[in-house]
C-alpha cells in the first residue's frame, strides 16, 4: 500500500492541500512502463564540507547542500541497487564546470573539474549514461530525448539535486516531452528544506508521481521478479 504522508505535511497549509486535491485525481503511484533512472547532479561538490548543516559548510564550499546531500546517500543506494537490480537504464547529468551559458542573476568563480565528478557512492558504471548539461535542464541542449527514445524508455524515475533548481527543471520538462515521471522523495534534495518542501508538493500535483522510496524499490522489484522468471 502507498504511503499518505509525504515531507512537505508540516508546511502546506490544509486549504492549499484541499485546492490541489481537485487537481491530483490519480487514485496510484506507478513508476511506469519501461522506466529509467535519471540522476540529478551528484556529483562531489554539493557533499563537500561533510553533514553539517548548510549555512555552516557553505563559508568555506559554496554551493554544497550539507546534511541534506548526505540524509539522501543511503536511501539514494538503496535506488541505485534496485535500478541495477531491475537492469533499467542508469543515466546521471552533471555540470559543465565553467559553461559559456551563464545565468544572469547568479554569482559564479572559476571552477575546477574535480567538484564535478559523480560522487563514489553512485559512480557510473559500464554503460551507463552521462549528459553533461549547461542549463537547468538535463534535457535542455542535450542529446538526453534521443538516448532515451533509442533506449526505449517512456518513464523516467528522478533523483538527485537540486529539488527546486535542476531536478524540478529536468522533471518538467520530462513531462513536456511525454514520459511518464516520478520522484524519489527521500533521493533528492536542496540547500533550502523550505524549497525542497514546496517543489516536491508542486511537482507531485502537476507533473510527477513523488513516491517514497521504498515503493520505487518495491514496483522495481517487480521487474526484477518478471525477468528472473
Amino acid at each position: 500500500m502507498l504511503r499518505a504522508d509525504h515531507c512537505w505535511d508540516d508546511v502546506i497549509d490544509p486549504d492549499d492541500k484541499a485546492v490541489y486535491a481537485e487537481f491530483f485525481n490519480r487514485q496510484e503511484r506507478v513508476i511506469g512502463p519501461k522506466p529509467a533512472l535519471l540522476a540529478i547532479d551528484l556529483y562531489e561538490k554539493v557533499y563537500a564540507g561533510g553533514a553539517k548543516p548548510v549555512i555552516e559548510v557553505n563559508k568555506e564550499f559554496p554551493g554544497s547542500c550539507g546534511i541534506h546531500a548526505w540524509n539522501a546517500i543511503e536511501p539514494t543506494k538503496k535506488l541505485f541497487a534496485a535500478a541495477r537490480a531491475a537492469g533499467i537504464p542508469v543515466i546521471y547529468t552533471t555540470a559543465n564546470p565553467n559553461p559559456r551559458v551563464v545565468a544572469t542573476n547568479r554569482q559564479r568563480k572559476v571552477e575546477t573539474a574535480e567538484g564535478y565528478r559523480i560522487w563514489p557512492d553512485f559512480a557510473p558504471q559500464p554503460g551507463d549514461l552521462v549528459i553533461k548539461k549547461e542549463r537547468a535542464s538535463g534535457f535542455f541542449g542535450t542529446p538526453l530525448t534521443a538516448h532515451l527514445q533509442m533506449l526505449g524508455v517512456r518513464s523516467i524515475i528522478m533523483c538527485g539535486e537540486s529539488t527546486s533548481g535542476c531536478l524540478r527543471a529536468s522533471t518538467v520538462e520530462g513531462f513536456s516531452n511525454g514520459f511518464h515521471m516520478s520522484v524519489a522523495e527521500e533521493c533528492c534534495y536542496d540547500r533550502s528544506l523550505l524549497s525542497h518542501k514546496l517543489s516536491l508538493f508542486d511537482l507531485h500535483h502537476k507533473y510527477a508521481d513523488v513516491m517514497h522510496v521504498e515503493e520505487i524499490v518495491a514496483q522495481l522489484g517487480e521487474i526484477t521478479l518478471k525477468k528472473a522468471g
